[in-house]
């Protein structure tokens, strides 16, 4: 194998990864569901997922989207990252050369972070602090704009 495809991962290798991880994905019980769920063709999407791929690790520019916003939408849990970081991570490991798996698997944990990262800020709610002496309930009260403290 030459240095330079040693370096750069293929667009046939990316998608002979997406292909074999999102077979393993629609089996899985935990994120399979929440997939199999919203994924009407599996064909066009896997396209999108190929494409955006090739954008991400081989500047393809080819993909037009906004695969964070989709995310935001989904029920999503720090679990749901971990299985789709493990899976996506052996399925890379078992297809690839060990140089092109860990660029597409540290690709997929920055991405996983930045989603993540995302979804806990949509998920963040902005509560007054309340000092230690204060009887703390889960009522929310409306903020007074009277000092009159039997308002």
């Amino acid at each position: 194998m030459s240095k330079q495809s040693e370096r750069s991962i293929s667009e046939s290798e990316i998608g002979v990864v997406v292909d074999a991880f999102y077979e393993r994905v629609r089996l899985e019980p935990t994120i399979g569901p929440i997939f199999n769920e919203r994924i009407e063709n599996w064909p066009t999407h896997l396209a999108l997922l190929k494409s955006f791929w090739c954008s991400a690790l081989l500047g393809a520019g080819t993909f037009k989207g906004s695969p964070l916003e989709t995310h935001l939408s989904l029920p999503l849990e720090p679990e749901h990252f971990r299985v789709w970081l493990g899976l996506f991570a052996q399925t890379a490991s078992e297809l690839l050369s060990p140089s092109h798996a860990a660029m597409i698997v540290a690709r997929s944990e920055s991405i996983a972070r930045n989603f993540q990262r995302a979804i806990a800020n949509k998920n963040k709610y902005f509560s007054i602090p309340v000092s230690s002496d204060e009887r703390v309930d889960d009522k929310r009260r409306p903020c007074q704009a009277t000092t009159n403290p039997t308002a």
